[in-house]
């Protein structure tokens, strides 16, 4: 099945790492199947929400186990326009005010007609072999293990240091 560059194509790949996404403010890729034989944390952002302050907690997260994890955030302008800037006016507000290393992809539909391939895979049962999943809010949070099985989805009010987190990290 073909890759999903830069969210392009609408085709749902067979696994994850056969996902590529457009990283915030660059025209470089982000090709999930470089992080084989790590977590990821997939972490639908936005920066006028109240759960942006999550943003520290999930640097944290990424600076304590980047040798085990890898956190993605992807921004989504579906809930209320929380993330209605440019891009590049995103990756200064994350660097800026909370010191985000962590991969950012560009905007992407998390939800409805155009939702991107990855979360097609992330919310389907017949992708990701695991559960149908809604996601309702900004900083809803799928983990991915090192083999890129789906392992959980935590909605919005889940923080990222919270143990049913961490339980896959210690």
């Amino acid at each position: 099945m073909a890759a999903s560059l830069f969210g392009q194509s609408n085709e749902i790949p067979n696994s994850i790492y056969d996902i590529k996404l457009q990283a915030l403010d660059s025209d470089t890729e982000i090709d999930l199947s470089e992080f084989k034989g790590k977590k990821i944390l997939f972490v639908n952002v936005a920066s006028k929400c109240g759960f942006t302050g999550q943003y520290a907690a999930l640097q944290k997260l990424y600076a304590d186990h980047k040798d085990q994890l890898v956190i993605i955030g992807l921004p989504c302008n579906q809930f209320l326009f929380q993330e209605s800037g440019s891009e590049s006016k995103i990756a200064t507000f994350c660097s800026t005010k909370y010191g985000v290393e962590f991969p950012m992809t560009g905007k992407i539909k998390v939800k409805g007609k155009d939702q991107h391939p990855l979360y097609t895979w992330l919310t389907k049962k017949d992708y990701n072999k695991v559960g149908d999943y809604s996601v309702s809010w900004n900083f809803n949070k799928f983990m991915v293990d090192e083999e890129g099985q789906l392992l959980e989805h935590f909605p919005s009010k889940v923080k990222p240091d919270a143990e049913a987190i961490m339980k896959y990290l210690n």
